[in-house]
């Protein structure tokens, strides 16, 4: 127990470490940062406060009103988030603060296999499971039966408690634990679909696995774990990539990756610029459910109890119905250049300067100066050129302002608005394609390393995340044990 790795249960430490691969023996996957080009600072003779105003400059061209349909469904900016949540953690970096990405800390496992969901699993975590119930996960409460687990001071009782950050993000959370245990219910009481999860759990695992590593009690638990991470990993594939990345980009790094195995699991690169692209996707408000329409963005905030009147009907972000995210681009919703106290309540400091406060609550503005200041990442037009890609130049407001290279954050967003139709191409739609499948890659037990997966037909005929709410939707007031699971 006090052995097993952050996020592995026996099963995963066993694929780890003994099939390494499928017999290649493969090392365990590193859980470091780095950088896939080199650290960038910044030189010259600006000061910062001419630096800190250019940037600001350039982050005020993006601030619009305008509601604009962009290709993913509003629901994928927020699956997005939950994705991110399940890979990277960093506690440490701070903006304006120098960070050597290869001393972070990534408090979560770099593949995706949803330990923001389960944890530690059962025995090292045994907070968000029942007590009375093997393999079931606590969820909701008598007055709120959809609503996140919580403790006394009603904080969520999960793995990665950024997924209670806001309302939209937490239901996405609460629905893979609500499809756990309903595929816990069908493994107990459907035997049709109880076989199909258990010949997909299996899928290229030795069969003496099952029966000489796992507890006897535990086998269905694991078995519904693994079938959702395949499942899981095969939407952020086919459903969340395509969404916001070319389809070419995508096509063109599952066949030959343009990193290889020279950058880290988890490149500076991409967390803390290329894949914040989501942040420029991010609609002024939402419509929740029938009763909930043109509800702001920052009054759907979360870290607390949920009233059931606030419950999602996924529909309306995900599917043909579904309302749209803004496209992948250098526009932002307003909202978010004045984020509220209860987010940023005080000026940034970059070393001696003081960064007022109207500044410091733009976060597009954040987000370039972390991008400069805490990781000093690569600038745009170097990546593009060091990957061979059409360079765009600085736009004229950094110009402007003596500033002749554009931050990689917004360079990737440029890229989007110039050639990719509110996707990301080029070096963003790189970066991030990069990163995901390369984690399936290096993951031996990953729906990428498996032969001839398919999924599950009783998601239906086009599996999506639009096909996988409506199941939750359709089967969550099925659940057995139901009040039992309930956080009183």
């Amino acid at each position: 127990m006090t052995n097993m790795a952050h996020g592995l249960s026996r099963i995963d430490t066993f694929l780890r470490d003994c099939l390494g691969g499928h017999g290649t023996n493969a090392a365990p996957l590193p859980q470091t940062f780095g950088y896939l080009f080199e650290a960038n600072p910044i030189t010259g003779n600006l000061s910062r406060k001419t630096i800190v105003d250019g940037f600001d400059a350039l982050v005020e061209t993006m601030r619009s009103d305008k509601v604009e349909d962009g290709p993913a469904d509003a629901g994928q900016t927020f699956f997005g988030q939950f994705i991110d949540h399940d890979i990277t953690l960093d506690t440490t970096s701070a903006i304006g603060q120098r960070i050597d990405p290869r001393s972070v800390r990534n408090v979560r496992t770099p593949n995706l296999d949803l330990d923001c969901v389960y944890g530690d699993g059962p025995e090292a975590s045994p907070y968000l499971y029942s007590h009375d119930h093997e393999g079931f996960m606590l969820l909701g409460r008598p007055d709120s039966p959809h609503d996140l687990a919580r403790n006394c001071h009603g904080r969520a009782l999960i793995g990665d408690p950024r997924n209670d950050e806001n309302i939209i993000v937490s239901q996405v959370h609460a629905s893979f634990v609500m499809l756990h245990n309903i595929l816990m219910t069908m493994l107990e009481n459907d035997e049709a679909a109880g076989h199909d999860i258990h010949a997909c759990a299996q899928m290229g695992v030795r069969r003496d696995v099952w029966h000489e590593v796992i507890p006897e009690a535990m086998v269905g638990f694991e078995e519904v774990r693994r079938f959702i991470r395949l499942h899981y990993q095969w939407l952020v594939l086919k459903d969340f990539l395509p969404s916001f990345v070319e389809q070419s980009v995508i096509d063109e790094v599952l066949a030959h990756d343009p990193f290889h195995d020279r950058g880290p699991i988890m490149p500076a690169e991409f967390s803390v610029a290329a894949y914040r692209f989501g942040h420029a996707t991010v609609q002024a408000k939402y419509d929740l459910n029938a009763d909930k329409t043109g509800v702001g963005l920052f009054t759907m905030e979360g870290f607390g109890p949920r009233d059931a009147a606030n419950d999602l009907e996924m529909a309306r972000f995900f599917g043909a119905d579904a309302q749209k995210a803004l496209p992948v681009g250098i526009k932002m919703a307003k909202t978010l250049f004045e984020l509220p106290n209860s987010v940023v309540a005080k000026p940034l400091m970059w070393a001696d300067y003081e960064i007022p406060l109207p500044q410091a609550k733009k976060l597009a503005l954040r987000n370039i100066l972390r991008d400069r200041t805490a990781m000093q990442v690569i600038s745009g037009q170097h990546a593009a050129a060091r990957l061979g890609l059409d360079v765009i130049p600085a736009p004229e407001v950094l110009q402007d302002h003596h500033i002749d290279k554009t931050p990689l954050w917004f360079y990737c967003l440029q890229e989007a608005s110039t050639f990719g139709n509110g996707r990301l191409t080029g070096v963003g739609g790189r970066i991030v394609a990069s990163v995901l499948i390369r984690a399936m890659k290096l993951d031996p037990e990953s729906v990428l390393n498996l032969q001839g997966f398919t999924p599950w037909s009783g998601f239906g005929d086009h599996f999506s995340m639009a096909s996988l709410m409506q199941f939750v939707e359709t089967h969550r007031d099925d659940v057995a044990h139901r009040e039992d699971l309930y956080c009183h």
